[in-house]
């Protein structure tokens, strides 16, 4: 849909068929309606705009022909107001587009278009080429003005990034105290409460805490908790962090508290284990299907037994 034919339609300038592609283009997506939204009210401020400024050019010509009027010859006077006309008017001209363009730019980077996952993955592309892949009741949102201010905010849950290059315009994430920026790569990003952690999948990512910086590579990883004064890099030990991506609980020689805590993530249980075996590894890969299955093969991996109490579900060593 080009910017052309919405502003005809704001016009009331468009033909019948063309009202009708725009209103099916405003029902296709929610991004469209608040892309046509902020055109709306950049032409209604523009207008306004145009009307104000050239009230202010007549005002100000008008006072100008009166204080020439009885200083110059007739054929002077005229020439001089001709060349002065045009002068006020492409100046007004000019302040209008400067005027708009800079109107349009500031409310583009205060205006975020906000993408929610609710009940299922959801992916999105992002007006520069990049590409998000949103967990379950994930919040993100970006700049009005995308191409040019690549700049996310990242409320809560798990996205996967895979960010086109644009050496000119760095990615940057803003997640509560931590800033993430890369130019083009793939990484992961988790956030829940007061706890965020960055996979690095491909290319480099670049994470500041304040004043501190670090730039993750591939396979490496960084966790931020409420306590954290400090950044470490780590090794990524598994790709646990991907399941909603992949499908596929990928464990490999994991702890297996760290399994069952994503699982609880996962499935929203609560999964509790014995204090004897806490100490555990797992090597297996389970589906992101019915977690009953999934809790029977881990059991049967480890010669475990499972019993329910309520909501909870203890895994413990058999008798």
């Amino acid at each position: 849909m080009t910017d052309e034919l919405l502003i005809k339609f704001l016009l009331k300038e468009s033909s019948e068929e063309e009202n009708q592609q725009v209103r099916d283009w405003l029902k296709a997506a929610e991004g469209n309606q608040k892309h046509f939204t902020q055109l709306e009210t950049i032409w209604q401020v523009s207008n306004t705009l145009k009307s104000e400024n050239k009230r202010d050019v007549e005002l100000a010509w008008e006072s100008f022909k009166t204080k020439r009027e009885n200083l110059q010859p007739q054929n002077e006077k005229v020439r001089s107001l001709n060349v002065r006309n045009t002068c006020f008017r492409v100046a007004a001209v000019l302040f209008i587009a400067v005027g708009g363009w800079l109107l349009y730019n500031l409310y583009a980077a205060r205006n975020y278009t906000k993408l929610t996952a609710h009940n299922q993955v959801r992916t999105e592309s992002l007006p520069d080429g990049s590409a998000l892949t949103l967990n379950k009741h994930s919040k993100i949102s970006y700049a009005g003005n995308f191409k040019s201010n690549r700049k996310m905010k990242m409320e809560d849950g798990d996205v996967f990034f895979e960010v086109a290059k644009d050496k000119a315009h760095p990615f940057v994430i803003n997640i509560d105290k931590v800033s993430v920026e890369v130019v083009g790569t793939s990484f992961n990003i988790r956030h829940l409460k007061n706890d965020t952690e960055v996979n690095v999948e491909s290319g480099i990512v670049k994470v500041r805490l304040g004043n501190q910086e670090i730039k993750l590579h591939k396979g490496e990883k960084v966790l931020i908790t409420g306590h954290t004064y400090q950044l470490v890099k780590e090794q990524s030990t598994d790709q646990l962090y991907n399941y909603y991506r992949t499908n596929l609980f990928q464990a490999n020689n994991v702890s297996l508290p760290k399994l069952i805590k994503a699982l609880n993530e996962a499935y929203h249980t609560n999964i509790v284990l014995d204090e004897k075996v806490k100490g555990l590894s797992i090597n297996t890969v389970l589906k992101f299907g019915s977690i009953n299955e999934n809790l029977q093969i881990i059991c049967e991996t480890l010669k475990l037994k499972l019993s329910r109490n309520g909501n909870s579900i203890l895994l413990s060593y058999k008798d």
